[in-house]
């Protein structure tokens, strides 16, 4: 075989042009793009401060909150559930970890606990659904309603004052390796679940139960053990979610994060997750709550008004599901 024969160049062009089609068909190619096109397009527009590794740095650390949230909130949603507790459990994680604090405990058995107690929560959700047969729409309202009640009575309904003990050093700009210990955190966090729903029997069954559950029942999938595991799993997100709001705030706000869910939920469905259960990624849920980060930032560079920025965050919600709906027709 001669070098012409060894090395046809003349099939690289149609080589690439596949590839780039199978980079196309991905789920977060779309988010991946549109993040891309809007950030250009922020810079342009106020290119004296929107461009810079400061700002970039800034909008990662406001996109972790929201960004392991969504880690959880992709499981449940590929899974074929969703999740309204999600903002009332931040906050109930911040108001123990705080309480916590004040009693005497370290930052670590703080945090670990406040994360436990989300965990029990989601875990009794995915219980009440699977007993009761109740769609999870309507048992995660009620657990959205519980969590925050409960929040503001263990704060007594104001603010918990507290010594961070180093736990606001989490979010702190710099602190390791130029990015804040939570961007990694939050990023260790993605690859973890993203490896464990792609290469475990149980990412496997996630995706069945959400495609098809009587499928899924008759190929001897546990449909009730996937769907508990997956609620607590996200509701222990939730948690780690909270321990980072309350790095950046540094108090225990049982009001805090009200309507965060919706956020959560549209950084899922931009980055290519489905209403309908079935389909999802990590790094498109990612994405997604980066993309809602830039044009929030990007807007207040721009020096708009909040109200504007809120009409554009909820036509990007209803754009989001739309374009979900359009694409199961």
């Amino acid at each position: 075989m001669g070098p012409k024969e060894a090395f046809d160049f003349s099939q690289e062009p149609w080589r690439l042009m596949k590839r780039l089609r199978g980079l196309a068909a991905q789920p977060y190619f779309g988010p991946a793009v549109a993040l891309f096109a809007t950030y250009l397009l922020f810079g342009i527009l106020s290119p004296e401060t929107f461009w810079g590794v400061a700002n970039f740095t800034t909008m990662l650390r406001q996109t972790v909150v929201v960004g392991i949230a969504a880690i959880g909130m992709t499981m449940v949603m590929i899974h074929g559930g969703i999740d309204l507790s999600v903002g009332s459990g931040v906050a109930l994680a911040t108001v123990v970890v705080a309480l916590l604090l004040r009693a005497g405990l370290g930052p670590v058995g703080s945090s670990l606990v406040a994360i436990a107690v989300c965990a029990l929560a989601g875990v009794g959700m995915g219980v009440l659904i699977t007993r009761l047969r109740v769609t999870p729409f309507i048992i995660t309202l009620g657990g959205m309603s519980m969590l925050r009640g409960l929040a503001k009575g263990l704060a007594g309904e104001q603010k918990i004052d507290a010594d961070s003990k180093g736990l606001d050093r989490l979010m702190a700009p710099g602190t390791w390796a130029v990015l804040p210990a939570g961007v990694w955190i939050g990023l260790a966090i993605a690859l973890i679940a993203g490896a464990v729903l792609v290469y475990t029997r149980f990412g496997k069954h996630v995706f069945a139960v959400g495609s098809n559950e009587q499928t899924a029942r008759l190929c001897g999938v546990e449909v009730s053990r996937i769907r508990i595991a997956v609620y607590g799993l996200a509701a222990l997100l939730t948690g780690i979610a909270g321990i980072m709001e309350f790095s950046t705030l540094t108090v225990g706000d049982p009001t805090d994060s009200f309507g965060l869910e919706l956020e959560v939920i549209a950084a899922v469905v931009i980055g290519g997750g489905s209403l309908s259960g079935g389909e999802g990624s990590i790094v498109g849920s990612l994405l997604g709550a980066l993309w809602m980060t830039v044009i929030k930032t990007g807007g207040t560079h721009l020096g708009l008004p909040n109200w504007v920025q809120e009409i554009a965050t909820g036509a990007i919600i209803v754009a989001a599901v739309a374009v979900d709906r359009w694409r199961k027709k």
